[in-house]
């Protein structure tokens, strides 16, 4: 066995998950009140206390290396991990005494996968909406363990949540992953996104005599929009969602029309601002699109309706990213529990954003990558790339945009998005070289996020290098 210093995660881990089945299980939190709170914690520790350990270095072996960075790969790799972090990278580098070593074969090691939009604690097979009516935070809560599992062994490391149908579950379950409770990928939360009265995100759209209580994410002019913003960082927004336009799956304003005017857009980036922190912009139509860039927010999602003269303003502002989501279209055709009405949207919003990329792909902008999950499955990080080099992009360029450019716009390229020495050691692999089949993506076989391997259904036989 190898020596690891897990008592104090496993502590860590224990009152995390505690804090995690309070909120989810509320039944599960009267039995330890009565029982007292050490009893409690011993049930918990039971869940916890196979966790694996962490050896203190690894060397990971590999065919080839695709680094996040565009050059060429190297072959063949070794990487070395200590912690962590990721110490050394070279075609033949010394093994330390007592390291483990993991050999990947034929295997193409890459950096782990950032994802810039998802929503972990939502399902795929259920409409927000009908959720608001439906269902509850704590299930939410649960579902998000599910989903960030999912996610994680898809490859995905890193990804951004942009607002959860129940405010702050997205906080709480970032909080469970990081203090190691429940597996998952490094998150950066919105809390609660920030939507006009009758327009998309507006959680009081079925009847005048009907209200959802616990859902306050409305915001109309300047003042209401800062306090929302100051409101969101309060309980733990790491940005703050802005909903610019209307959207597909969505009752009120259309997909193409600005929902906020523009002063109120520069009122959530200048509060935010304030914070240190970056605002992301749903936007789907041109006139929002714009308002947006010229407001200085960090992303505009969607960005259907990206014309010339948008792709000009990006090319001018350097602190403004495009962020399409393109791969769903198909997904959201085929799900049932979405509106005809909805669909139809789409299918005239989905042809309009492929031209929107195509022209975004022949200016040389770049371009982030997300999926908005569930709109398209939890997990499928890898069609969205894929997606993307069926339309003309080339497969290092999408590659490079799902680690090394999504962590710069994320302002973290100090430690993800390559596999270079000092970085967290987020490392995947897959079978075979996805440079000349991009699908292989789809079968993400080894994970390792943050030194710890979470998923190995490729390695060799492991050993430790003699003293």
């Amino acid at each position: 066995m190898h020596e690891c210093e897990c008592t104090n995660a496993r502590v860590r881990d224990t009152r995390a998950l505690g804090a995690f089945v309070h909120l989810c299980i509320p039944a599960f939190k009267a039995v330890v009140d009565a029982a007292g709170l050490r009893v409690g914690l011993g049930i918990v520790a039971v869940l916890v206390g196979a966790a694996p350990c962490r050896a203190q270095t690894i060397v990971v072996k590999a065919a080839r290396l695709i680094d996040g960075r565009g050059g060429p790969p190297l072959e063949p790799a070794m990487v070395r991990v200590t912690a962590d972090r990721i110490e050394e990278v070279g075609s033949t580098i010394a093994v330390p005494a007592g390291a483990t070593v993991i050999d990947l074969g034929t295997a193409t090691l890459l950096p782990g996968l950032i994802d810039l939009h998802t929503h972990l604690t939502d399902r795929d097979d259920v409409h927000w909406e009908t959720a608001l009516v439906t269902t509850t935070p704590p299930e939410a809560a649960l579902w998000g363990a599910r989903n960030a599992r999912v996610t994680l062994m898809a490859g995905v490391t890193t990804c951004r949540d942009m607002g959860p149908t129940w405010p702050y579950v997205d906080v709480e379950l970032k909080k469970a992953i990081e203090a190691g409770a429940v597996p998952g990928p490094r998150m950066l939360v919105a809390g609660n996104y920030v939507s006009s009265t009758g327009g998309a995100g507006d959680a009081r759209q079925f009847s005048i005599y009907l209200d959802v209580p616990f859902v306050r994410n409305l915001a109309d002019g300047p003042e209401e929009i800062v306090k929302a913003v100051r409101t969101n960082f309060k309980y733990g927004a790491d940005f703050i969602k802005i909903l610019v336009t209307g959207a597909v799956l969505s009752k009120g304003i259309t997909p193409g029309a600005q929902q906020y005017s523009d002063a109120e857009i520069q009122a959530a980036v200048t509060e935010a601002t304030r914070w240190g922190r970056p605002v992301a912009a749903h936007a789907h139509g041109a006139d929002g699109i714009k308002a947006a860039i010229r407001a200085g927010v960090r992303t505009v999602d969607h960005g259907s309706y990206l014309d010339d003269e948008a792709v000009a303003m990006l090319k001018q502002n350097k602190r403004t990213y495009y962020v399409p989501t393109l791969a769903l279209g198909s997904y959201m055709q085929e799900a049932p529990h979405v509106p005809e009405s909805e669909k139809a949207r789409g299918r005239v919003v989905n042809e309009i954003a492929v031209s929107g990329f195509k022209r975004a792909l022949a200016a040389n902008l770049p371009i982030g990558l997300a999926t908005d999950a569930p709109v398209m499955p939890h997990g499928l990080t890898a069609r969205e790339i894929e997606y993307r080099v069926s339309l003309g992009e080339p497969a290092m360029h999408a590659i490079v945009a799902a680690t090394s450019l999504n962590a710069e716009i994320l302002g973290m390229q100090d430690r993800i998005g390559s596999v270079t020495a000092g970085k967290f050691a987020d490392l995947i692999a897959v079978a075979g070289n996805p440079l000349t089949n991009i699908s292989l993506l789809r079968q993400v076989g080894f994970v390792m996020k943050g030194g710890a391997v979470v998923k190995d259904d490729l390695a060799r036989p492991q050993r430790s290098a003699k003293n």
